[in-house]
């Protein structure tokens, strides 16, 4: 457990080193979550990877044990792409496999474009290349107002998450995660994302990608994976079907099982 100081607020990180003791120099896998969540959604990820890569999670900024910043904050990609890169350098790790949901996603997109020297692979899961994809965005500041965190969380659950895919233990950390989260970090992060668009630079991604989507996402419908997967030069998708925006958390079993296979299909090559 530790943080990195950013300059103007703390980022909060842990590293995970627990390969065995014959395996030299395991190669470290890098965490980032998205809007509303905090660092922990990766958990289950966690026991199938941790044997043979170093796993290194943060709480994104606004989020988690990390600076919130104060309202009207001017978010940008770039302090946020500082800000994972701050975290990797303090993790002691120079060059790294990067995984990323929703938001996280698009910053996996965004390093792959600007740092790419600094990745070996991107994983970005239901991830948007440009903000117009992501359906509801403009809708969140009003319904904040009018229903506040607890009534967006539960909207937002049932957008992320299938009927039943979740136990009620599950399915209450989340919420609780998820409605405790600051206003202004959901809404400038939100706000942000709208002006984004990455789709130009897309085929100059060179690196190792994998892409995992949902079939039945309501913020971004699976052509926007399709988009991306065409625009990314030898990239791979993989689509778990019957799954909504959440499958980091819902599927995550599955999430890691094909992150794994990629990883060790690379490292093989």
């Amino acid at each position: 457990m530790a943080t990195v100081d950013t300059g103007d607020g703390h980022i909060y990180y842990e590293t995970f080193e627990m390969t065995p003791p014959w395996l030299k120099a395991p190669e470290t896998i890098l965490f980032h979550h998205g809007v509303g969540i905090d660092r922990r959604i990766w958990a289950e990820w966690l026991p199938i990877l941790a044997a043979r890569y170093r796993v290194v999670w943060f709480d994104l900024r606004g989020y988690g044990r990390s600076h919130v910043p104060e309202d009207g904050y001017a978010w940008t990609m770039e302090t946020l792409a500082a800000d994972a890169l701050a975290v990797a350098d303090a993790a002691g790790c120079e060059r790294f496999h990067f995984v990323g949901e929703s938001l996280g996603g698009a910053m996996a997109l965004y390093l792959a474009i600007h740092h790419a020297d600094r990745l070996l692979s991107i994983t970005p899961c239901t991830s948007p290349n440009r903000g117009g994809n992501v359906q509801w965005l403009v809708e969140w500041r009003d319904f904040i107002t009018d229903n506040g965190m607890d009534g967006w969380s539960r909207r937002m659950m049932e957008r992320r998450f299938p009927p039943g895919i979740l136990s009620q233990d599950r399915w209450d950390w989340f919420h609780a995660v998820q409605s405790a989260c600051a206003a202004e970090s959901v809404l400038g992060l939100g706000d942000m994302l709208t002006g984004l668009d990455l789709t130009p630079d897309l085929p100059s991604i060179a690196l190792p990608t994998l892409l995992i989507a949902a079939d039945r996402s309501p913020f971004l419908p699976l052509s926007v994976a399709l988009e991306i997967r065409d625009a990314v030069p030898d990239s791979e998708l993989r689509v778990i079907a019957g799954a909504r925006h959440g499958i980091v958390y819902s599927h995550a079993r599955d999430c890691a099982l094909t992150l794994r296979d990629f990883l060790g299909r690379h490292e093989a090559a």
